[in-house]
C-alpha cells in the first residue's frame, strides 16, 4: 500500500488492520485521491447534512476536519435496535503536503460524501521573452 506522509499513521494502521471488520469501525472511512492540479479527501458521511461538518485551517496550516450530527434522534417515537451506519462525532486532523494552496481549499457534501479539494500551487513558468538593448 502506498504510504502519503501527510496522511495520518493512525490510518494506515487503519486500513491494513484486515482483522476488524467495517461494521465495528469507530471512524468514517476516508479516501485521499491525487491528480495532477489537486488532492481529493472523500469522508463517508451517511445522513450527514453540511450543518453537521466544520472545516478548517488551524493555527499550524493543517486541516481540520469535524463532524457532529446535530439532528440525531429527531423523532423520540422510535428507537435503533441495532444501528451501525451513524457517526456521532467524528474530529480528524490531516498535515497537509507543502504544495496544497490554503487559501483555494473548497469542501462539499454530496450523496452521503464529504469532499475535501485541496487544489495545488500552480508555479508559474519564468518566462524568458524581453528587449534587448542595442549597444
Amino acid at each position: 500500500m502506498y504510504r502519503n506522509s501527510w496522511l495520518p499513521e493512525v490510518f494506515n494502521d487503519f486500513f491494513e488492520n484486515n482483522n476488524m471488520p467495517r461494521t465495528n469501525a469507530t471512524a468514517p472511512a476516508i479516501n485521499v485521491l491525487e491528480t495532477a492540479n489537486d488532492y481529493q479527501v472523500e469522508l463517508a458521511a451517511p445522513g450527514m447534512r453540511k450543518d453537521d461538518f466544520n472545516v478548517n485551517i488551524d493555527a499550524d496550516g493543517n486541516l481540520t476536519i469535524k463532524m457532529e450530527n446535530h439532528h440525531e434522534d429527531e423523532s423520540k417515537q422510535a428507537h435503533y435496535l441495532r444501528r451501525e451506519f451513524s457517526y456521532s462525532k467524528f474530529e480528524q486532523t490531516l498535515i497537509l503536503p507543502e504544495d496544497v494552496d490554503k487559501n483555494k481549499i473548497s469542501a462539499r457534501v454530496a450523496d452521503g460524501v464529504l469532499t475535501v479539494v485541496l487544489p495545488k500551487i500552480v508555479k508559474e513558468e519564468q518566462k524568458v521573452a524581453r528587449q534587448i538593448t542595442v549597444g
